[in-house]
């Protein structure tokens, strides 16, 4: 394998860490576990909220990227075109699916807001990088000001295990869910596939520009991170603490301008460590077999709260599960993931759910 497969299977391998990563949030909270344990892990649990998520949905734009290269630096309209027919296809399958996770009773669905990303996105696959980089900046601004602006709690019902959208399947709460205030609404989460876009247009193949990013990854975490922190102290006083996190956090509820800058910058820094070690361990079976998981991640995600979800939350009707157990309970579930992944690949180049997409969108 050269650089261009390690570059493709490093892909796969970050959205194999970031699957991982979304079994935790969602098994910790479909079963009210996120603070039942230790502070280290209550903390480590928080780091995964909206941290996986956001490499997912970046990860989304560098495939675009790849995708549409060849239409791009050609500059073939008709090719380009054709491009967006399939990803408008592709948008609608995912969509779809996701309304029907939704109806089965998994509110936290993020497929139907993939889906949604996929159909715009699809608009903007022959603008200039510094084009989708200023649309980025403007959507991230705007989000921040209808935060500041609007309720951004309206429709939802706290009082739940798990908040849900009272609402939600009325056109002005459907809306206002997946554009406003959803788990992953467009503004600002839709930024993610904007940047993911354009770094998937970089040459990921060049150890220099694999630098790069991989210091802009730092930095921006670093940064956003020590404001959030400085902001919130300094201004906890005259705004109240509970003001002061709502404006500065950096975490995903809600998505502030800090949130979006830590969350990417965490994601550049997984991404070019992945790239790294697809390259390094080629070979190795471990390495492969997880690659393998990261190349059927939609197979999984459904599979993870279709059975995974629904079984434990039948073993765990009668309590709420500590920490430990949700992690023990996740790495299995990943275990199982990978093995059958691997065993998958040896008779078939896509995973179910991944085929059924690729041939109801051609």
């Amino acid at each position: 394998m050269g650089k261009t497969q390690a570059r493709i299977t490093g892909l796969d391998l970050a959205r194999s860490l970031a699957m991982f990563g979304m079994f935790i949030v969602n098994f910790s909270v479909i079963t009210g576990a996120e603070t039942n344990g230790p502070n280290w892990l209550v903390r480590l649990t928080f780091l995964f909220e909206g941290r996986a998520s956001a490499l997912f949905v970046l990860l989304s734009g560098i495939g675009i990227a790849l995708m549409t290269r060849r239409a791009r630096e050609g500059n073939n309209h008709q090719q380009i075109q054709g491009m967006r027919i399939v990803i408008w296809k592709r948008a609608l399958f995912l969509f779809v699916a996701g309304l029907g996770l939704y109806i089965v009773g998994w509110t936290g669905d993020i497929l139907h807001y993939y889906g949604s990303y996929l159909f715009f996105i699809a608009f903007l696959i022959g603008f200039r990088k510094r084009v989708l980089l200023f649309i980025a900046v403007v959507i991230i601004l705007a989000a921040q000001s209808l935060q500041i602006t609007l309720d951004m709690f309206v429709g939802w019902q706290p009082e739940a295990l798990y908040m849900k959208y009272v609402d939600f399947w009325t056109i002005s709460g459907f809306l206002r869910n997946l554009f406003f205030n959803g788990y992953h609404p467009i503004f600002p989460w839709f930024a993610f596939v904007l940047i993911g876009f354009v770094i998937g247009s970089l040459d990921l193949k060049s150890n220099q520009t694999r630098r790069k990013l991989l210091l802009l990854g730092i930095i921006s975490l670093a940064i956003a991170e020590i404001l959030s922190k400085a902001l919130i102290a300094q201004t906890a006083s005259a705004l109240t603490t509970e003001v002061a996190e709502f404006l500065f956090n950096t975490g995903p509820i809600l998505p502030s301008i800090l949130y979006i800058i830590s969350a990417s910058g965490s994601a550049l820094i997984i991404l070019i460590a992945t790239l790294y070690i697809t390259e390094r361990y080629t070979k190795s079976k471990l390495v492969t077999s997880i690659i393998a998981s990261g190349q059927m991640t939609l197979t999984h995600y459904i599979a993870h709260i279709l059975i995974g979800v629904s079984f434990l939350e039948w073993i765990c009707q009668a309590e709420h599960p500590s920490l430990f157990v949700i992690y023990g309970y996740c790495i299995l579930f990943y275990i199982l993931c990978i093995v059958f992944s691997t065993l998958w690949k040896q008779k078939f180049s896509r995973g179910p759910v991944e085929w059924l997409m690729r041939n109801l969108t051609k």
